[in-house]
C-alpha cells in the first residue's frame, strides 16, 4: 500500500485518479464531477493498494468524506470505499497538452493504467474527462 498527494472520484464505480500540484484544480474538478453525478473516493490523499490484478483507491480514515472546497472551507459529502482505478488524469495548464496526443499509460503499485492530461479549469473539462474514460474502457473509438 502506498498513499500519494491526489483526489479520486468514481463515475459509474469506475476510478479516476486525479494528480497534480496543489492548487492545479484536482478538488475543483472533483467537485464538478460529483455535481454530474460521480462519487467522491478521497480527496488530497489517497491510498492506493494493490488487490489481485488491480489497484484500488480508498481514502485514509481521517479524510474519509471529507472534500475542501475553496471559499467553502471542508464540507463532509457521502463518499465511496475502496473502488478499482481505471483511469489517472494529470491535471496541466493549457500549454503543456498537446492536440491530439497519443495513448499513454502510468505504472501505479505494478499495475499499467490509461493516462489522460487535461487542463482542469476549462469549462469542459468534466466532460473530457468523461469521454476519456469511455475511450479507454472501450465504449466509444477514436478514428485515426
Amino acid at each position: 500500500m502506498s498513499q500519494i498527494h491526489a483526489t479520486a472520484i468514481a463515475i459509474d464505480e469506475q476510478g479516476i485518479l486525479l494528480r497534480g500540484a496543489s492548487g492545479a484544480g484536482k478538488s475543483d474538478l472533483a467537485l464538478r464531477l460529483i455535481e454530474q453525478g460521480a462519487q467522491l473516493i478521497s480527496d488530497d490523499r489517497v491510498d492506493l493498494t494493490l488487490k489481485g490484478n488491480d489497484v484500488f483507491a480508498d481514502a485514509p480514515v481521517p479524510l474519509q468524506g471529507l472534500l475542501e472546497v475553496r471559499h467553502l472551507g471542508i464540507l463532509k459529502l457521502q463518499n465511496l470505499g475502496a473502488t478499482p482505478l481505471k483511469l489517472v488524469v494529470d491535471l496541466t495548464s493549457p500549454e503543456e497538452l498537446e492536440r491530439m496526443p497519443e495513448d499513454q499509460t502510468v505504472t501505479l503499485e505494478g499495475v499499467e493504467l490509461p493516462l489522460l492530461r487535461l487542463n482542469p479549469f476549462e469549462a469542459s473539462a468534466p466532460a473530457k474527462l468523461s469521454l476519456g474514460l469511455a475511450l479507454k474502457l472501450g465504449h466509444i473509438e477514436r478514428v485515426e
